[in-house]
């Protein structure tokens, strides 16, 4: 859908998101007016943009079906009535087909006509015990999706990915494979992880996937009690930082020159040297 020798200009949302779905749907709402107003082709959210609560029997009450979720409803009309395409960059909602009642973390690009151009579950759950006293059990309540998720859009293939997959060079190998043009990593990082690894990871797979990385960021003190690291990025696939949004939210804009994916390929054809190292083992082996 892009053309590879043109420039396209984004915008990245960084949010503190609360607890209030409707108030975190106004944010975005807003920002894709913004966005498209100030000549974006594309918004992109950060990881559960539409409520954000480690409470969960709290949560449970905003958690529904995709097809019932008004923050999903809003952003489809927000997107139809500014022409924009929008990446949210994710949402809990009712996982279909789930005896055990869990959620999916699930990511959406959203098209200038409203209507769902693709839908991608976050594979890799954050179930860690930090140094500071911080614990996570994702799969406690969100149950792993198991597809690997590419579209075209106006910034070419874009390839889906959400947070903790950073960490798994096996789902940026197999969108290196699709020839991504461009891998959005929407996250909600913790502090003490973003301190350590958050600009490291987002460039490394942005140089091994010759792509543009671009990672929107939950940041700040939230209603929960949790605080998030910010530092929403835009990486070229040379692993130059094009922009880097600190820990205030806002939005902010990023162009993309396409010719640069061209460039960086030819002199480093890391994904045409590429050789098999035989089978995987079936816990890294993704379903396309």
């Amino acid at each position: 859908m892009a053309d590879p020798d043109t420039a396209v200009r984004i915008a990245v949302l960084q949010m503190t998101s609360g607890i209030d779905p409707a108030a975190n749907a106004a944010v975005m709402v807003a920002a894709a007016t913004r966005a498209a107003d100030e000549g974006a082709a594309m918004l992109f959210t950060p990881e559960m943009a539409g409520l954000l609560d480690r409470e969960r029997a709290r949560a449970r009450a905003h958690i529904v079906a995709e097809t019932d979720n008004p923050t999903l409803g809003a952003l489809q009309q927000a997107a139809a009535r500014a022409g924009i395409w929008l990446h949210v960059g994710s949402l809990p909602v009712l996982a279909e087909g789930d005896g055990a009642g869990r959620f999916a973390n699930r990511a959406f690009v959203i098209d200038p006509h409203g209507e769902i151009a693709a839908r991608y579950d976050k594979i890799h759950m954050f179930d860690v015990d930090l140094a500071t006293g911080e614990s996570w059990r994702e799969s406690a309540a969100y149950r792993p999706g198991n597809r690997v998720v590419s579209v075209d859009c106006p910034v070419g293939r874009l390839g889906l990915a959400i947070c903790y997959d950073v960490r798994f060079p096996a789902l940026f190998e197999e969108l290196g494979r699709r020839g991504c043009d461009v891998i959005t990593i929407p996250a909600a990082f913790t502090v003490p992880t973003g301190q350590a690894h958050w600009h490291l990871l987002q460039r490394a797979r942005a140089v091994e996937a010759s792509a543009f990385v671009i990672a929107p960021a939950q940041t700040g003190h939230h209603a929960d009690g949790r605080d998030t690291y910010g530092h929403s990025l835009v990486i070229d696939p040379w692993g130059d930082v094009l922009l880097d949004m600190g820990t205030e939210p806002g939005l902010g804009f990023a162009t993309l020159d396409l010719a640069r994916l061209g460039d960086v390929r030819r002199q480093l054809p890391s994904l045409q040297n590429r050789r098999s190292l035989g089978e995987q083992p079936e816990s890294t082996r993704l379903a396309s």
